[in-house]
């Protein structure tokens, strides 16, 4: 038996003060999803994947929604097929850094030298573990390198007593994940023909900003502001996924191409540990198994390790209210963060536990699973699934959490 409690939380990132939270929400009832029903067989586990916090173009909505479709399907092709989470959570990233029109593998943006340098990782709430890659080039795929640095490291020490890596950078990780079997792909191969026309556009853009000083212009910075959305430099579409499956055991993932023309090497909070990703299985200390992934400025969840302290928050009774919270108090009024105009941010975050209220039989798992998710950004595309589901939900939505 499976439960499953849907709240998305809208927000907005007004500078002007807020009301104490905002109004703007809805929420679904729980459900019973028929798990115990015979067509359905045992066939149990939880997706909720998001295509980056950030701004999307109108035009490009059916493709967010489509790609976040086959993505909670080939997660839950992979449950239905007996994998655990940190599989189907990975086969779920693939199929977003696979999509041209995501920032994440395929496609992502171009850094300040034209090149891709992609972070991602991973994080199994059974085991703890993490695996992690950051500027990395040449890698179709860096969410499978993050996976095999994790299940690596579940083998033990190396040779001579060594501690094996769990997050490897630059040409470290490339020759790390092509020793390793996960096939190279070059660069100029990685982009397309969006990314390609996005790059010459913010570079003809940089160029004319450094030929005037607009720093007291206050029309001009509005026009650049403008500029940035229209052009896609404002793009903070890291994409990601989280997973329960039919154990109880809890997944999440993270990948993304970094900010619009960032300085080559830099490392955004996909790739660091607490910031990007979280999972965690319940435990003694923890009545509720978390998962969380996060999008949008890297360098903003990095200093509040957002996801970490998302996941710290769900295990409150209220759930709703307490990543209404944690949103507020840790990141939109984060004192790491007093200094920042405007605040971008987005999670998806679920929790699950056992059902006191149902007999567990070897057929039938009672699983009480809640998701939601909130952002601070212009738009933020979700999509959801479990194993009895015939096909993915898509929301989009475009309403802001208030600073």
């Amino acid at each position: 038996m499976w439960r499953v409690m849907e709240t998305p939380l809208n927000c907005a990132e007004e500078q002007q003060p807020p009301p104490a939270f905002p109004a703007s929400w809805s929420t679904v009832t729980p459900q019973e999803s028929p798990a115990d029903r015979n067509d359905k067989g045992n066939a149990v586990g939880f997706v909720l994947v998001h295509a980056g916090a950030g701004y999307h173009s109108e035009s490009k909505a059916k493709e967010y929604k489509h790609v976040c479709k086959r993505a909670c399907q080939r997660a839950v092709d992979r449950l239905k097929a007996g994998a655990l989470a940190v599989d189907a959570v990975t086969a779920a990233l693939v199929e977003l850094e696979d999509s041209p029109f995501t920032n994440a593998g395929m496609g992502s943006n171009l850094n300040l030298s034209g090149e891709i340098e992609c972070d991602a990782s991973i994080m199994d709430g059974k085991s703890l573990r993490y695996g992690a890659v950051g500027a990395v080039s040449g890698i179709n795929n860096p969410v499978l390198v993050a996976n095999r640095l994790l299940s690596e490291a579940q083998k033990g020490k190396l040779s001579a007593g060594r501690i094996p890596p769990c997050f490897l950078v630059g040409r470290g990780a490339h020759d790390w994940a092509v020793n390793h079997g996960i096939p190279p792909c070059p660069s100029e191969k990685m982009a397309t023909k969006f990314s390609l026309s996005a790059y010459k556009r913010n570079k003809h853009k940089m160029e004319l900003a450094e030929k005037v000083d607009t720093g007291f212009n206050h029309h001009s910075k509005k026009r650049r502001q403008a500029s940035e959305t229209e052009n896609g430099s404002g793009l903070l579409d890291t994409v990601g996924a989280i997973v329960v499956d039919r154990e109880g055991n809890v997944a999440a993932a993270v990948s993304s191409g970094g900010l619009a023309m960032k300085h080559p090497g830099r490392v955004g909070q996909a790739a660091h540990h607490g910031c990007g990703c979280w999972a965690e299985n319940t435990s003694t200390l923890n009545p509720y198994s978390t998962a969380v992934s996060t999008s949008g400025c890297g360098e903003h969840l990095i200093r509040t390790m957002l996801a970490r302290e998302c996941s710290s928050a769900m295990q409150c009774e209220d759930a709703h209210q307490a990543l209404l919270e944690a949103m507020q108090n840790k990141f939109i009024s984060s004192p790491f963060l007093a200094s920042e105009d405007c605040v971008l941010g987005g999670v998806i975050v679920l929790r699950c536990c056992r059902c006191s209220d149902a007999q567990p039989s070897p057929d039938i798992q009672a699983i009480l699973v809640e998701f939601l998710w909130s952002h601070t950004t212009e738009s933020m595309c979700v999509g959801y699934m479990s194993a009895q589901d015939g096909k993915a939900k898509v929301s989009e939505v475009g309403e802001r959490m208030e600073r």
